[in-house]
Parts: C-alpha cells; structure tokens; sequence
C-alpha cells in the first residue's frame, strides 16, 4: 500500500494559496487519482487506435471495379473486371494467396456468388435470367482481376434496353468500392467498344442504376460505321495514295518495255473501272474474313505489305513491270488492304447480326469515298494524258509515292522515322488543293497543246483552199 500513501500536492490556487489535504485523506486521494490518471490515459490511446484504424481504412484507395456492357438485340452481356484484393472480402476466400489456382479451386463457387449478385430487373419488377458465361484471371500487372463474362436475359415481352442494373459483389463488403459501369457496345446508340460511354457509378450505399438505351434506332448504328469508313478510307493517306499511283498509267498504252501514247477515253475508262472493281473485291473479301475472325494477322506485317503494295504499284507507273495484268494485281494487294481495314472494326465486339451490318456499313463507307476520290481525280487524268506533259506528271506522282512507301516500309519494320510522310499527310488532308492544281495543270497542258497546233491547222487549211 505505500504507493497510495504519498503526499499529493494539487497547483496552487488563484490566490497563489497551498491546497493541502488532510492526513487522514491522503491515501483515498493518492489511489483515486492515480486511478483516474490511468483511465484518461487507457481511453485516448484507445480512441487514437480506433481514429486512426479508422483513417486507414478510409484513406486506402481500393481499386475500383468495372462493369462494361455490350447490348444485343434480345439480351445484355456484362463484362466484370473485379480487383482480387478486394473481391476476397466479399468472396470470403484469400484468392491472392495463390493467383495461378484460383479457377481450379473456385470456379464453380466464383459463378455462384457472381450469379447471386447481379440481379437486373425491369421496370415492372421482374427478374432477368443471369448466366456467367467465363471467368478468367488478369495477373500480367496490378492489380490482379478476376474478368468475368456475364449473359443476363430479360423476361418474355420485356425490353433488353431498359432496366435497374442491381449489383453488389464487391460493394456491399468495401464501404469504399466504387464499381465503374460503362456501355462498350450498343449498335442503337453508335457506342462502339473504342470509346465506351459511362453511364454511373456504384457504391456501398447506392447498389443500382437505371440503365436506359431506349433512344436511338438501328439508323443511328449504321449511319456512324457508314460514316467511320468514309473517314478510314479519306485518312488513310497509305490506302489512298496506293489506288492513285496504280490508277496513274490506265490510260496508257504500251509499246515494249515503256509507256507510250494515250490510249482512248472508252479503253481507259473500262481499265480504271476493271482496277477500282478489282480492289474493291479483293478488299471487301477480305474485310469479311479478318472481322468475322476467320483470318487474323499481326498488324505490323499486314502494315508492311501495305506499304510494299504502294512501293510495286510505284515502279509499275514509272514501267510497265505487269501491263495488262494490272485487274490481277489491283486484286491481290486488294486482300492485303482489307485485312488492314478489318483491325478497325475486329475488336467491335458486336453479335453475328450487328457485326454484318458493321461490315456492310464500313465497307459502303470505304467504296463511297473511293468513287469520290476516283470521281474527282480521273477525268483530269484523262485530260492530261491526251498531252506530252503527262509524262512527267506521272513520272513525278510515281517517285513520290515510291519515296513515301519506302519510308513507311522502314518505320513500320524499323520503327524508323518516315520523313516524308507530313508533306504526303499534308496533301491529303488538302484534297480540294490537289485536285485544284491537278485541274490546273490537265487544263494548261491541254490549252497550251491546242494552241500549238492551231497554227498547223490553218496553214493545212489556207493550202486546200488555194
């Protein structure tokens, strides 16, 4: 007890007066504030502990979910990325203590608790039928996912394109998880996987969202993939540049080893017709093909052949290498361009029934602007290959595209700087300037021709007169 019966000395008073207790009180006060001092000190270290547990917990930036949704005609398929560290909450299990077994061990209970969490309604209250379909693991960077793809169904006679999205596989255990829902694909409404629409967020206290795609129509869809080729095709300053620099020599004639006379305006119609059908067939199959995903090839080799098809075509207008067998080739580098066009709408994701529609969408997009640039630029070819200045014209076109197809040849081998490709890119993106200054030149050669021969002509005529 001699630990309670020490003096105990309070601070002075106001009046710089000594409080003293007495004697008979010292022990009772000694032990009731010791006592006291002990409890103050237990209850704020206590508090600190729980504030700062509290902090910690808030101040973690959890990784968020998400949630893309791709719309079909008759259901919704939903793709979850779910972060492993805070997926194992909710899923009671330590998944990240080994990632490579996850599926081996969980699968089936991983699609049971997925399947129990996801629960879309329609606007009248009833159930859709939700299946997850695959489950697949991220692990190449963190955070590590879980990537689920999940089918939900609406009821007989209710619409896929309205209803509450009900969701809570992660967040309703992490009070900070926000869980991104975005649209990636919806024909109707011309989303496209390339630029996903976000439509909410989720959160612990906010477990649905209405989700509406009631606007739009099948129009819509169509006219934006129509309008997407359209831009492919016009900035797409390879794809261009080589149907021009085949077209430059059609209206020739040949005469051995060397490009000679004009050879008609019926002739040289039929064989730029033969040439633009003849690529329009070859990269419509192939168009086809690499977006059903029946071909598929890396992109940088398919680039290069690219390239290598404006480099050939380039030689061929500067001498004739395969005149006459120009439909044949027009078709084979036509393949090689139309797998070049499918990468653009491959990833679209679409059903078998929205994705004909893409390709015939894409492709009449292509074709229009093809005729446009054809429609704008032969008849000024034609023009100027009835003079001696076309020559040069067509000999200065070839080396230019020759030069620009070797550069982008080695940037695309190489990863080598093509420098011609700003001026070639510049050109195209003045279309109206060059075919102003081809215009110009095809009525110059073709005045400065005539006057030429005028004098001729009337001394032919004064001589017959006489």
């Amino acid at each position: 007890m001699a630990r309670f019966t020490r003096a105990v000395e309070y601070p002075l008073s106001p009046n710089n007066q000594s409080n003293t207790c007495l004697p008979g009180c010292q022990d009772v006060f000694g032990f009731t504030l010791d006592m006291t001092n002990r409890f103050i000190r237990g209850c704020g270290c206590g508090l600190a502990f729980l504030w700062l547990s509290a902090f910690a917990a808030f101040a973690h930036t959890a990784p968020g979910s998400a949630v893309l949704l791709d719309f079909h005609r008759d259901s919704v398929l939903a793709e979850l990325i779910l972060p492993l560290e805070e997926l194992q909450f909710g899923f009671k299990q330590p998944l990240l203590a080994d990632t490579n077994t996850i599926l081996s061990k969980h699968e089936t209970a991983l699609k049971e608790y997925i399947a129990a969490h996801v629960n879309p309604e329609s606007p009248d209250g009833r159930k859709w039928a939700v299946t997850v379909q695959s489950l697949a693991t991220q692990l190449e960077q963190p955070p590590f996912d879980l990537v689920a793809q999940v089918w939900m169904q609406p009821p007989a006679g209710a619409s896929p394109r309205q209803f509450t999205f009900n969701y809570s596989v992660i967040n309703h255990e992490v009070m900070n998880h926000n869980v991104f829902v975005s649209v990636r694909n919806d024909w109707d409404t011309a989303v496209f996987s390339g630029k996903p629409e976000p439509v909410g967020n989720i959160l612990f206290t906010i477990t649905s969202l209405d989700i509406d795609r009631t606007r739009g129509n099948w129009w819509q869809g169509f006219g934006s993939v129509f309008r997407v080729g359209m831009h492919h095709i016009a900035e797409g300053t390879d794809h261009l540049l080589f149907l021009l620099v085949l077209l430059l020599p059609a209206p020739l004639l040949t005469q051995g080893k060397r490009w000679s006379a004009f050879g008609g305006v019926r002739r040289s119609l039929v064989q730029l017709l033969k040439i633009v059908t003849a690529f329009t067939v070859g990269h419509s199959l192939t168009l086809f093909i690499g977006a059903v995903g029946w071909l598929q090839l890396p992109s940088q080799p398919v680039e290069i052949f690219v390239a290598v098809s404006i480099y050939v075509s380039a030689l061929h207008a500067i001498r004739p290498w395969f005149a006459g067998r120009e439909v044949y080739i027009a078709a084979g580098f036509g393949l090689i361009h139309g797998l070049a066009f499918a990468g653009s709408i491959a990833e679209y994701g679409f059903s078998p029934w929205y994705l004909a529609a893409t390709i015939l969408g894409f492709n009449l997009g292509i074709e229009l602007m093809q005729l446009v640039v054809v429609a704008v630029t032969i008849p000024w070819l034609i023009l100027l290959a009835r003079t001696q200045w076309y020559a040069p014209v067509r000999i200065s076109g070839a080396i230019l595209g020759g030069v620009a197809a070797l550069g982008w040849i080695a940037e695309r081998t190489f990863a080598i700087r093509n420098p011609v490709e700003p001026f070639v890119n510049a050109l195209a993106h003045h279309p109206l300037i060059l075919v102003g200054a081809l215009a110009t030149a095809a009525l110059a050669a073709t005045l400065w021709q005539a006057m030429r021969k005028s004098p001729a002509i009337a001394s032919s005529t004064a001589e017959t007169l006489s």
